[in-house]
């Protein structure tokens, strides 16, 4: 209790006494122009990793005393003061924030678990950017419940890949005060750029009940905390040291399965793996035996009603380190979808759903000299079943930075899943992006080229495409064009649309009306077309949201008109012993939706689409649902149902997902995912403990079922497969 109370006194002191400490302890304000810096203290020795941030050495450290508003009153004051101290050592840089609060009662926070969603809640996030390129970086984000996020910057700072997992760790501490935060990261964790004496440092801080968001370096709204060209500077670096600089971490799995309708079918698991990363001055060498993927989460379902394949994304560890750098092109995806993806590396070891084994990998990233380098290659086994041999696949990314914030490279693949010889693909892209233009806006142009081959490859096999675009907070407006050859058809990449011409334009405004309900109003028009290689039209759709508002309470409703069209030459397959004939078809979609702003303890969304449908009608509905009765528990249910109307004849599809959380810890959760889908039939669970023993180790207990609805002879469950699975990893550094 009283080290509580002497805890809250040095937190106020430090905060609101701030002239005790104001010329000694508080970062230097920036001259005009120039980036705001903070100068690292030392002190890290000792340091309880408990987030009261009660040791001497915060006292003594150099800090951030304010940050600068951007929401809902861009470079106004935040309702709640915000303070940053970062201490360093040769191997670790430690990071403390205190975020007052006025109304501690009122903070909004409720998930726990790692890499849980932290958009609508009370959160911090931290961008460093070790290398000083302007263009990449990581991203540490915190609750005041201790749950922890990461991720890579990705888009050259425009997005962030949160795939990306990082050995650190955070604590937290909340009180009258409000809540404060320890942040820990071993530089053996990231990747950067060995003698800088500086790197990018940004800060931002949410607060979910007023929707205020303030930060540190470029409080604009134009600017994304992620783009690290316009973050501040960490000054006064130690010399770091990552000793030798490898991390081996050994992994094994056990366990126990049984397959419906064979002769012996239960089957035992024990599959060790090894995977080992070696530092290479600003390089990561990574090198993986018997790679083994247990542990990753099963995809969510997706209705599809379209002629094309959906796009999942890679969840694969081993893929992910350094993915960041195998970043390409500029608008290589029209409204939420895929077009070109020229390497996607769940063509490796995944083949139409079956697992193939993959032996070996290995891995080189890095950056030096403005110079990002990836390489990736490896080696796949055997899978009678799929007719799968052995096959090695292997993939290069060179990309160097040029101006401030722009760049140009070189992509490369070379293997076949099918193990078809010849395959490979080479292509090229510049993008010139600035966030100065004018003083303070982004501008993006970018154009791009891809060529691939392999036997039995036919027809035109290039693709090119680029993109001009204007992505601020007022305005964020774009146009883009591709040309993909009828034989493009690249075996490590993913074109779910080929021998086609697509182009698009984006136009979003988003005005702020200044009324005490209302914080936003978006509205949007995105025109999109699709032409065959002769120039006749395939499809068009012009998305219209004349309503997209966003309350004060963070709700929000949505009204879209969409009129679309399709020109099929051949019939389509919408549903089982529905086909819509070859024709031209026109036809208008409508929609409402409304959200529940997500920091309430029932909330969710809920989506109606309909009207006119090729020939007939379709109405879609749409549902997610969340409740958090307590921070200890989740649920989460989605569904779907569309129901198609249409002369060729009637179809009905559901889908329903069920996900309950248990979050004993950050570091121990419990998520279970039940899904079942009536196309087919299949009601699949998949249950992942996870529990992070300690930041160097995981165990993993994870459960899958899949069991079929059948209606041929009669309607009956038969069970297909089921499978009880233990992995165990430990990372050992030197």
């Amino acid at each position: 209790m009283i080290r509580s109370q002497l805890s809250i006194a040095l937190l106020f002191l430090l905060c609101t006494g701030g002239d005790m400490f104001a010329q000694d302890g508080a970062a230097a304000p920036p001259a005009s122009g120039a980036r705001p810096a903070l100068t690292v203290g030392a002190g890290v020795d000792g340091l309880r990793l408990d987030g009261r941030l009660d040791e001497i050495a915060w006292t003594r450290a150099r800090r951030i005393g304010s940050l600068t508003m951007t929401e809902p009153v861009e470079g106004g004051v935040p309702t709640c003061t915000t303070t940053v101290w970062v201490l360093a050592d040769a191997t670790q840089i430690v990071i403390g924030i205190l975020a007052a609060d006025p109304q501690p009662d009122r903070i909004t926070s409720f998930a726990i678990a790692r890499d849980a969603s932290l958009n609508d809640e009370d959160h911090i996030t931290v961008v460093i950017d070790p290398f000083l390129d302007g263009r990449s970086g990581y991203v540490f984000a915190v609750n005041p419940r201790g749950a922890r996020f990461d991720a890579l910057v990705s888009d050259r700072g425009e997005d962030e890949d949160e795939r990306w997992d990082g050995i650190w760790e955070a604590a937290t501490h909340r009180g009258a005060f409000g809540w404060s935060v320890e942040i820990r990261i071993p530089v053996q964790t990231i990747d950067f750029t060995p003698g800088l004496a500086q790197w990018g440092f940004n800060v931002e801080r949410r607060v979910e009940r007023l929707q205020e968001v303030s930060r540190w370096a470029s409080p604009s709204r134009d600017i994304k905390v992620t783009q690290t060209s316009r973050a501040g500077l960490l000054t006064g670096l130690p010399p770091f040291s990552t000793g030798l600089g490898l991390t081996v971490r050994p992994a094994t799995t056990a366990g126990v399965g049984y397959e419906g309708g064979l002769v012996d079918s239960t089957r035992g698991t024990f599959h060790p793996s090894l995977d080992a990363f070696q530092r290479l001055g600003s390089f990561t060498a990574i090198a993986s035996v018997n790679t083994d993927f247990a542990e990753t989460e099963v995809d969510t379902r997706r209705t599809n009603l379209t002629r094309f394949p959906l796009f999942f994304e890679e969840k694969r560890t081993f893929f992910l380190e350094g993915v960041d750098i195998f970043d390409f092109g500029l608008g290589l995806g029209t409204f939420r979808s895929r077009d070109v993806l020229p390497f996607h590396s769940r063509r490796i070891g995944l083949y139409e759903g079956t697992q193939i084994p993959v032996w070996m990998g290995g891995k080189v990233n890095g950056r030096v000299g403005g110079t990002n380098v990836g390489a990736l290659i490896t080696r796949t086994g055997r899978e009678d079943a799929a007719g799968i041999a052995p096959t090695t696949m292997g993939a290069m990314r060179v990309r160097q930075n040029v101006f401030a914030e722009s760049s140009g490279g070189l992509i490369a693949t070379v293997g076949d899943p099918e193990g078809r010889s010849g395959s490979y693909l080479v292509g090229g892209d510049f993008t010139y992006q600035t966030s100065r233009l004018g003083g303070n806006k982004n501008f993006q142009i970018g154009v791009w080229g891809l060529v691939t081959d392999r036997e039995g490859l036919t027809g035109d096999r290039t693709a090119v495409g680029g993109r001009i675009a204007y992505p601020n907070d007022v305005w964020d407006a774009g146009i883009s064009y591709k040309r993909i050859g009828d034989g493009f058809d690249p075996s490590l990449g993913f074109v779910p649309r080929r021998g086609v011409q697509l182009a698009s334009a984006d136009a979003d405004i988003t005005l702020r009306p200044g009324w005490s309900w209302l914080r936003t109003m978006t509205y949007e028009f995105r025109p999109s077309v699709a032409l065959d290689l002769e120039g006749r039209w395939e499809s068009y759709r012009i998305f219209m949201a004349p309503i997209n508002w966003r309350l004060e309470s963070g709700d929000r409703f949505e009204v879209n008109f969409n009129p679309q069209g399709e020109r099929l030459v051949a019939p389509f397959e919408i549903a089982d012993g529905v086909v819509i004939p070859a024709g031209d078809y026109h036809f208008s979609r409508f929609r409402l939706e409304g959200e529940s702003a997500a920091k309430r303890v029932l909330s969710g969304q809920l989506t109606w689409w309909f009207g006119t449908f090729y020939d007939g009608t379709l109405d879609q509905l749409e549902a997610e649902i969340q409740l958090k009765p307590v921070p200890l528990v989740t649920f989460e249910i989605t569904a779907e149902r569309n129901m198609g109307r249409l002369p060729a004849g009637n179809f009905t599809q559901q889908l329903v997902g069920g996900r309950l959380r248990v979050n004993v810890s950050p570091d121990l959760t419990v998520a279970s995912l039940i899904q079942y889908d009536t196309e087919s039939r299949l009601l699949g669970g998949n249950t992942r403990l996870r529990w992070t023993f300690s930041p160097y180790g995981d165990l993993f207990v994870v459960y899958n079922v899949n069991t079929t609805n059948r209606l041929v002879p009669q309607r009956e469950w038969t069970l297909d497969t089921t499978e009880l699975l233990v992995k165990l990893q430990y990372a050992l550094r030197w």
